[in-house]
């Protein structure tokens, strides 16, 4: 097959005046505060059907279906946010997203234990036994309760490998597949909440719950499995060719049919499945690492996990499912005419297409331990030399730059001034954003992709 020549980089529409303002903070708000809505309604719901608390075991029974309420309208509201819906990705952004999520997960374990726990203490007390036989009468004999006790385990099992110190030890795939059993834990726990949710009570209160699920049941069918099939129908995506770029690293080119179609824009990723062994079961998020062109889309891996290791020996015309595109780390949230891009690692990809594309005066700085870990260098240097913006390369180990804020200040005259967009390891990012702050760059202007999961 013929090797992909890139085109020449593009040189953006001269900008003379700091872009417009854009309510980007709304959207996140508005979220939030719909979010909160709901929970303070669930919440209602045992409120409204309670007219009194009395005794130890009255206030623990009472937590134990707070709890189970908010448990339960949680759920749904997590699938939600990793749904991958078009205004939540674009408009708020996948990075943040996926924090959101995390964060929820945690207080969804805990709010499940708590559940457990009370509704098991407060029966016992009511019931004179003991905690042990109380559970027991509970799973073997109440409806729907050896599957809401499965789900249970699941999501406790989930919550146990998404701990920080159990990630660590994770591929990427493994715990891709792990979080699949999260769907069949919502999926066993809902039957329970109907049989012996007592205040759900029928009526509307019922009708409303059993409509959550129904649209996220339908919004996640919709946009994780019928519409990745249609666009891949439609677009019929194909390995073209597979380049070294450096140690570890390769760039991936696709090729397929009307491409522009897909309306991609630079700064965004795709979910990739490769039709290749070991490699069919498992969708990645690989970020353009190239502004998107009609005929190509250009994605740069390193060999990081099995997965992405395995992509730099996929043959030409490998057929690709691609999901996508997604994230709001995009030219869209620019407020400021001077622009910082700042990346390390493999973090680089998406800032190598906004710098191509993003209009403004453009800053780049490429952090690496080694100089040979560098990547894009001439490609950098030409679009630079094309759009008169400047390109500095921060190498070392962290001794040797020493303080991140310190050194951006010295490559990045009046820092304070700068849109930020960040990306690259956790650890890195953590460090730059305090480093930023410390600066005086505001939170808001602070733009961050990162790669854990």
């Amino acid at each position: 097959m013929a090797t992909i020549a890139p085109p020449r980089p593009r040189r953006p529409r001269p900008d003379h005046r700091a872009a417009p303002r854009r309510p980007r903070a709304a959207a996140p708000a508005a979220v939030l505060g719909l979010v909160a809505a709901g929970a303070a309604g669930a919440v209602a719901l045992w409120w409204t059907g309670t007219t009194a608390v009395t005794g130890v075991a009255g206030w623990a029974t009472a937590a134990g279906r707070v709890s189970g309420l908010l448990a339960g309208y949680a759920a749904p509201v997590l699938l939600l946010l990793v749904a991958r819906l078009p205004p939540l990705e674009r408009g708020i952004g996948a990075d943040r997203l996926t924090r959101w999520h995390a964060r929820g997960g945690r207080w969804l374990v805990a709010l499940v234990s708590a559940h457990v726990l009370t509704v098991v203490w407060g029966y016992a007390l009511s019931d004179g036994r003991g905690l042990i036989g109380e559970g027991a009468e509970i799973v073997l004999h109440f409806p729907e309760m050896l599957k809401a006790t499965a789900a249970t385990l699941l999501m406790l099992g989930t919550g146990v490998v998404s701990a920080r110190a159990a990630r660590r030890r994770l591929s990427y795939e493994t715990w891709y597949y792990l979080h699949l059993s999260t769907y069949l834990a919502v999926a066993l726990a809902f039957g329970h909440q109907l049989a012996t949710g007592a205040d759900l009570g029928g009526g509307l209160a019922t009708a409303a719950w059993c409509a959550l699920y129904l649209a996220t049941a339908g919004l996640l069918g919709w946009y994780r499995l019928v519409r990745p099939w249609l666009r891949d129908r439609r677009h019929r995506l194909t390995v073209a060719e597979v380049r070294p770029e450096g140690p570890g690293v390769v760039s991936l080119y696709l090729s397929g049919r009307r491409l522009d179609e897909l309306r991609a824009e630079a700064g965004q990723f795709f979910r990739l499945q490769f039709d290749a062994p070991g490699l069919r079961w498992a969708a990645n998020p690989y970020s353009l690492s190239a502004p998107p062109h009609p005929d190509f889309l250009r994605f740069t891996v390193k060999g990081l996990g099995d997965h992405s290791a395995a992509v730099a020996a996929l043959c030409p015309g490998t057929r690709v499912r691609a999901e996508g595109p997604y994230g709001a780390f995009t030219a869209r949230g620019r407020r400021r005419h001077r622009v910082l891009l700042l990346g390390a690692g493999v973090g680089i990809t998406p800032l190598r297409a906004l710098f191509e594309t993003m209009p403004g005066e453009l800053t780049l700085v490429q952090r690496a331990g080694r100089p040979e870990d560098l990547l894009f260098r001439a490609e950098f240097a030409e679009v630079a030399r094309r759009r008169g913006a400047r390109v500095h390369e921060l190498t070392g180990s962290r001794a040797q730059v020493g303080d991140l804020g310190a050194a951006l200040a010295r490559l990045v005259p009046d820092l304070a001034d700068h849109e930020v967009y960040l990306c690259g390891p956790e650890a890195m990012t953590a460090e730059a954003v305090r480093s930023l702050r410390a600066a005086g760059v505001r939170r808001g202007r602070i733009h961050r992709e990162s790669f854990t999961f």
